[in-house]
């Protein structure tokens, strides 16, 4: 607890454990807050903020640490941005390990510089053993996106295309895996990763960025929750179709093991892309091109729909709804 109480100890964690390993100018800075450069003209602010409260703090392909920088470089990236700055708040819990907080710091240091941002201010708390859970981490995020890019769920129109970036599922089946010790496959492993140069990479290709209209990383709920989300936004209803959905045979396999639809399983490396059916075979490609799309598809096309549905085409030719989640499938897996 002497962690927390704003002494000695505190000045030590903070500047041995977190700044050590966030460093930069504006950190450096030493104050209450950071005082950030000045937007070029042309620009707009954007922000996100996220809180992440997983359970396993450590599971294959990463942990608590980057997924945290992770989830709000992408929900930054979502909006056509450019993420910049990061602030970090940590709530830890009384007889937290220094060593696995300081595996998690080193961790959200490597994921930001990854992703080219810079961790510039934060707040530490420390609460009594039993009222937390290890360690909760806040990210906030901040960045500037082109007053030329307008992405919105509210943009979707009859005709579009819908695109993702790769296979569903890969996150929330590793943390169950993890969580219960299932062991599906040796191999699987979450997908966590920032999508910023995959997002910069897609707008730079089109000439009319109109055409990109909707840009949204499927986490808590998956493509089917997400999509649902989209369709009430735009008032349009989305067509799928399951055999171009791209799902890895683990996943698919560890689904039907336990009763599970893919379609509402987490994902934190993967991202939704709407746009003019136009330009979908250019963003495609694009998307194959860069790492974190290499297994991108067309999955489906918004359709004209007063009831806002999700339908689906399955992959025995039969229909069936795409509906709101109901319940929770996989709790904690963000």
């Amino acid at each position: 607890m002497v962690h927390g109480s704003g002494g000695r100890a505190m000045m030590k964690l903070i500047h041995e454990l977190f700044a050590s390993h966030f460093r930069n100018e504006w950190l450096d800075q030493g104050n209450d807050g950071a005082v950030l450069n000045e937007i070029p003209a042309g620009y707009r602010p954007v922000m996100a903020t996220d809180s992440h409260v997983i359970t396993p703090l450590f599971f294959p392909g990463g942990d608590i640490g980057s997924l945290s920088v992770h989830g709000t470089v992408n929900d930054v990236a979502m909006m056509g941005a450019k993420p910049l700055y990061l602030t970090a708040g940590f709530i830890l819990e009384e007889g937290f390990p220094l060593s696995d907080l300081q595996q998690i710091v080193q961790s959200m240091a490597s994921a930001a510089r990854e992703a080219g941002v810079a961790i510039v201010t934060g707040d530490t708390k420390v609460v009594e053993k039993g009222k937390g859970d290890g360690v909760f981490i806040n990210t906030t995020g901040f960045g500037i996106v082109p007053v030329t890019v307008n992405l919105s769920g509210s943009r979707a129109q009859p005709g579009d295309k819908i695109l993702v970036s790769g296979t569903m599922g890969d996150h929330g089946v590793t943390i169950l895996s993890s969580r219960e010790s299932l062991g599906f496959e040796s191999e699987l492993q979450s997908d966590t990763q920032s999508l910023n140069s995959l997002t910069e990479a897609m707008l730079s290709a089109i000439t009319n960025p109109a055409d990109l209209k909707c840009l949204r990383d499927p986490t808590r709920g998956g493509l089917a929750n997400t999509l649902n989300e989209i369709a009430q936004q735009s008032k349009v209803g989305i067509h799928l179709s399951e055999a171009d959905i791209p799902l890895k045979p683990q996943v698919a396999a560890a689904c039907e093991f336990l009763g599970l639809d893919p379609l509402y399983v987490a994902n934190e490396g993967k991202l939704i892309a709407i746009c003019s059916a136009d330009i979908a075979d250019q963003l495609l490609s694009v998307m194959r091109q860069h790492p974190a799309g290499q297994d991108a598809a067309i999955v489906g096309t918004v359709v004209e729909d007063d009831q806002c549905f999700v339908e689906m085409t399955t992959r025995f030719g039969g229909q069936r709804m795409v509906d709101w989640l109901n319940g929770e499938q996989l709790p904690r897996i963000c």
